[in-house]
């Protein structure tokens, strides 16, 4: 068997270790944090287990629902309510239009995008069908695409507050083959933006484009853990990588020491939910450190971690270099405030699933909402009557590519004021039953100009090192959906690499 050692247990590092596991590895996990999971999270508020990280995940190409299935959450996989979420601007709100892309209006004149950008919106953006689709450079800033093609109106109150509640991030900063692959493409053959959103459309297969389970994603992580541990995978939490170098007999060292819980807990808020405990993952760890050895290393870090880790191993000294730090841009951070309220008005869902905010709409300090227990019917049947899950979000980059803080943090009073204000409801502090804030810092994958050319330089170097590979939302694309289909093939990929490497010994 191959040693492997994962450094990272996000549902990528997981993941990784799960397939490496199946193949016949001997995979030890190395976490950081005292929990698992990453950005698929969870913590108790009034009594219910809430996620405070993904709720949810794409559904194409089926990737995470099959990891579900063999996790044995088939029966479990559920599909959001149908009615969709609202858009607030200024002081007016609407449901968002129905046939869009990233919040591009498929039909211009429709009446649901005239409510929102008026007549004189919806005319400019009908000029998209008449204008000539000229090619003088290679599109790439979606801000610039939708603003040249639709107008002004149309880039800030429908495409705007989509791609911040999506990808934390403004459209002017936005690569559009990262976020839309296939639209620029469909631009030329259709002759126009909308028809491109219609054709991209009309090739998506039937049914919610996002999927969730029963219980909560963080489900997902407990699965995971317990698989891992199935198939024999260490996984030690609370376990700093100190640096990690080449072995001087082939393979590598990896040196490790234990973090305290109680600084990494107050680091991180809440972490990834009860999976460690759930599931009894070792936490024990000599306080002088230890070195490991391995044949391969996995680097499941956020990009930071991983760039350091990368610049240890010596990958890029005789091939392609990876990009240095300066290079990437800074991480967007999210703050997400959960609140549970007791209000029967909220039965008849006044804004939907949820709420999408415009930049620079007047008493909000949110990007978005999600009526949480509006959006997942099996959270609904676990309450009391008359009782509710709302969900805000926090942060967002601007168009200058600088990251708006959370400041002044965010209390219970500001976001029950903003889930009022979009709700459309004047709700009373005595209404509030559990609150709870969690901060995600670094938190989303980079959809930026140029991410692309450097995920693709930093994984050309990497494949040139024998024994080392590298996973994660910063490299996969954002979202479980691309992590969890990067991590398995990857993982594939090094098992087949060792196999290799150990007929040539036998052979030699």
């Amino acid at each position: 068997m191959s040693r492997v050692i994962v450094l990272g247990g996000g549902i990528g590092g997981l993941v990784a270790a799960r397939r490496l596991a199946h193949l016949g590895n001997e995979v030890k996990l190395i976490e950081r944090e005292p929990t698992l999971g990453g950005l698929v999270a969870s913590r108790e508020v009034a009594g219910i287990r809430i996620d405070t990280g993904a709720e949810s995940f794409a559904t194409r190409k089926g990737t995470v629902a099959q990891l579900a299935i063999e996790l044995g959450l088939g029966t479990d996989i559920v599909e959001p309510d149908p009615e969709g979420a609202w858009l607030r601007w200024d002081d007016d709100a609407a449901p968002l239009p129905k046939t869009g892309l990233l919040g591009i209006p498929g039909s211009p004149l429709a009446d649901d995008v005239r409510r929102i950008v008026g007549w004189r919106g919806s005319l400019r953006a009908y000029c998209d069908r008449l204008l000539p689709v000229l090619r003088v450079r290679k599109e790439t800033d979606l801000g610039d695409i939708v603003r040249r093609r639709m107008g002004r109106l149309v880039l800030d109150r429908l495409v705007t507050p989509v791609v911040a509640g999506v990808h934390s991030a403004d459209p002017s900063t936005v690569d559009v083959q990262a976020v839309a692959p296939g639209l620029t493409q469909n631009m030329t053959t259709q002759g126009s933006l909308s028809g491109a959103v219609m054709a991209l459309r009309e090739m998506a297969p039937a049914g919610s484009q996002v999927q969730g389970i029963r219980g909560g994603m963080a489900r997902l992580v407990d699965a995971l853990v317990a698989d891992c541990e199935k198939y024999g995978v260490r996984i030690r939490t609370s376990r700093e990588v100190l640096g990690v170098a080449a072995g001087e007999a082939g393979g590598w060292d990896v040196a490790v020491a234990a973090v305290p819980d109680a600084a990494t807990a107050a680091e991180h808020g809440d972490g990834a939910g009860a999976a460690t405990a759930a599931h009894g993952v070792t936490a024990d760890a000599p306080a002088t450190g230890e070195a490991l050895h391995a044949d391969a290393i996995v680097i499941a870090t956020g990009f930071r971690a991983g760039l350091r880790l990368l610049g240890q191993t010596g990958v890029g000294s005789s091939g392609p270099a990876v990009p240095g730090p300066s290079a990437w841009p800074e991480p967007s951070s999210v703050t997400i405030a959960t609140l549970v309220i007791d209000d029967a008005r909220l039965d008849a869902h006044p804004r939907g699933t949820g709420v999408l905010v415009a930049p620079g709409t007047p008493g909000v300090g949110a990007k978005a909402l999600t009526h949480s227990s509006a959006k997942w019917a099996w959270l609904a049947e676990s309450l009391p009557a008359g009782r509710h899950v709302v969900r805000l979000s926090y942060g967002r980059r601007e168009a200058d590519d600088l990251v708006t803080p959370t400041d002044p943090p965010v209390d219970q009073a500001s976001a029950l004021s903003d889930a009022g204000a979009l709700l459309g409801l004047d709700l009373q502090p005595s209404s509030v039953v559990g609150f709870a804030t969690t901060e995600w810092p670094a938190s989303l994958a980079f959809a930026t100009v140029g991410h692309k050319a450097r995920v693709k330089q930093t994984l050309r170097a990497v494949a040139e090192v024998p024994g080392l590979d590298v996973v994660g939302a910063w490299v996969s694309g954002t979202g479980l959906a691309a992590t969890v289909e990067h991590a398995i093939t990857t993982a594939s990929a090094l098992a087949a690499e060792l196999r290799g490497a150990r007929r040539l010994d036998r052979d030699e």
